[in-house]
């Protein structure tokens, strides 16, 4: 009877190789769709023109008659506070330190690197962003949590961002289980764009601040997770290309000869 393997196997085809190559390029789409939505952000501030969204959305959140009050019921000024800590230094800090820690004890050495790396990484470019383009906050009546520091852009957005996703990356591209990965992702982009709204309800950000810090934030952990499939395609290929692989793909050849 005739054999179909080696036929699948010397006719991959163009399908086989757009499937392989479908996640790489995605990544570097997004990455480039991220940059440029941030690069268009940013001349619209400089130039002025996002003055009045910026300050529609934010005073429509502000009780009338009360600017220093967010509108609704205390309970959700409470709850947007203990949201938007989710984005600090502080707290991504211990939240990268705890998971790092995992990964060493998983000897999971490539993940705790790659994280520590994006997480430093993005508080660098956020802090040389916020230096460069110096933007006012809000006026300070409208703060209902202390800020300090510039206001381009969003540091509690980029960073919550970066950490989040890069994070949700990881495990979404080394897990074995399709659900473990959608939820993982799924919950990496929540817990970022809740910071982010937290931001702008508590009055500390123009709503523009927040868009750029996802951007920026979102292209930088598309890097890390572009790394992540880049090493994941080396070590691959070395496992298959080495002696072990050799010695089985000439057995398996052995035992179809003799079949």
């Amino acid at each position: 009877m005739l054999s179909l393997t080696p036929i699948r196997r010397r006719a991959p085809g163009w399908f086989a190789l757009a499937r392989r190559e479908i996640g790489p390029i995605a990544l570097v789409l997004l990455f480039g769709l991220c940059l440029l939505a941030f690069r268009g952000i940013a001349e619209e501030v400089g130039e002025g023109d996002t003055r009045a969204f910026d300050r529609s959305i934010i005073y429509a959140l502000r009780t009338p008659g009360d600017l220093s009050r967010p509108i609704g019921p205390d309970w959700l000024n409470i709850a947007a506070t203990d949201v938007t800590s989710l984005g600090s230094t502080t707290v991504l800090g211990i939240i990268v330190i705890l998971v790092c820690g995992l990964f060493l004890s998983f000897r999971r050495w490539r993940e705790a690197a790659m994280l520590l790396l994006a997480s430093g990484g993005g508080l660098a470019i956020t802090t040389v962003l916020k230096d460069l383009f110096q933007r006012d906050r809000p006026p300070a009546i409208l703060h209902a949590v202390r800020a300090i520091n510039a206001s381009f852009p969003s540091g509690h957005a980029a960073l919550s961002a970066t950490v989040f996703l890069t994070l949700g990356a990881l495990i979404a591209h080394f897990a074995e289980r399709r659900r473990v990965r959608i939820y993982a992702l799924a919950a990496a982009v929540i817990l970022s764009l809740l910071v982010g709204c937290s931001r702008v309800y508590l009055g500390v950000h123009w709503p523009t601040d927040v868009l750029a810090g996802w951007c920026i934030g979102a292209a930088w952990a598309l890097v890390w997770w572009g790394a992540a499939v880049a090493w994941e395609r080396v070590t691959h290929r070395r496992l298959s290309t080495g002696p072990a692989a050799l010695i089985q793909a000439e057995d398996s050849s052995l035992l179809s000869e003799i079949g």
